[in-house]
């Protein structure tokens, strides 16, 4: 629409910028929906002919799968190598890593495998074809949760990105207690859905980052177990910075202030994997006195945390995450 100013000189363009917007808000959620049909096509196209695979075929398959993903993806490659190379000053400060292991280069190829090893584990478990992986899962330290159930608070398992998580936390909901998992809503409306349909099918529940801490507070009070990966970034608000592998990160902080005020049990709790199989090892929980300064002691509970996180990658540095950008938003 035009109209003339006072001299009647120029035309004067009504509603354009506003027409503008409303048409690139269009064209982005056209965009956005058709990335979420062609991410669910691709995803039945790989997933139908690995379900039908034997089970050690079909692993065998998602680890050359994961190379094929390590050699494409030249950025994600990279931060792995680039990640494990700045974590190796810290690792020859603790006794060095298994030479075993071979170059960081290695080492992310290795955790690329890894990776697409447990995404085919999953996606069995999801069309449900996977109890057999379920019922082959060894769980050792299980005193551990035992005692921690005693003090009949809830529970907190503190975990991170290491080895199958997910399977970890499915075979323990399938075997003896369902646990809600806090992580964030996936954009993919399809994708989200699906890994809600799987956590239930073995018991689980979800609990969303957005207004988690309310909801994990009444799962405790429930006598639930809420299972934390602690290992991602979050927000100034939502966490503090601790020495992540001889880096300052951001950290959740949640686990530790619900601890400090309530009592409940921080119980770690990893999965790696042992040639075929998978084990899942408990520890004690964490052992911690509060001192005068509440927000202090909540940084060093979440400090102590961390370095089960740490020995576990130090035992295990092919089976952690490292193409996740863990050290970002530190000045």
């Amino acid at each position: 629409m035009k109209e003339h100013d006072a001299a009647g000189k120029k035309p004067i363009q009504i509603g354009k910028g506003k027409a503008s917007t409303v048409g690139r808000g269009r064209r982005s959620r056209f965009v956005r929906q058709m990335k979420w049909r062609v991410g669910v096509v691709a995803f039945i196209m790989f997933s139908l002919p690995v379900v039908l695979l034997p089970r050690r075929v079909a692993v065998r398959f998602g680890e050359l799968a994961g190379i094929l993903v390590f050699h494409l993806c030249r950025c994600e490659r990279l931060r792995a190598i680039e990640n494990i190379q700045g974590s190796l000053s810290y690792f020859e400060r603790n006794g060095g890593l298994d030479p075993a292991y071979g170059s960081p280069y290695e080492i992310a190829r290795r955790t690329f495998a890894q990776f697409g090893k447990s995404v085919v584990e999953v996606l069995k478990l999801y069309y449900g074809v996977g109890r057999g992986i379920i019922d082959s899962v060894e769980i050792r330290g299980l005193e551990h949760y035992w005692k921690a159930c005693e003090r009949n608070k809830g529970i907190i398992f503190i975990t991170g990105h290491c080895g199958n998580w997910e399977l970890m936390a499915l075979a323990f909901g399938a075997r003896y207690a369902p646990v809600s998992v806090v992580a964030k809503h996936q954009d993919n409306r399809f994708f989200n859905s699906a890994i809600e349909n799987l956590r239930s099918n073995f018991r689980n529940g979800v609990i969303y980052t957005d207004g988690a801490a309310r909801k994990v507070f009444y799962e405790l009070r429930q006598k639930g177990i809420v299972g934390i990966l602690l290992d991602k970034v979050v927000k100034p608000q939502e966490g503090a910075v601790v020495d992540f592998l001889g880096r300052p990160a951001w950290t959740p902080i949640m686990p530790a202030i619900i601890a400090a005020k309530t009592g409940v049990p921080l119980v770690p709790i990893f999965i790696h994997r042992e040639g075929d199989r998978h084990v899942i090892t408990i520890s004690p929980e964490i052992d911690f006195s509060c001192d005068d300064t509440a927000t202090m002691d909540s940084v060093a509970i979440t400090q102590e945390l961390t370095s089960h996180i740490e020995n576990y990658i130090r035992t295990h540095p092919d089976e952690w995450m490292w193409m996740y950008k863990r050290w970002k938003n530190v000045a």
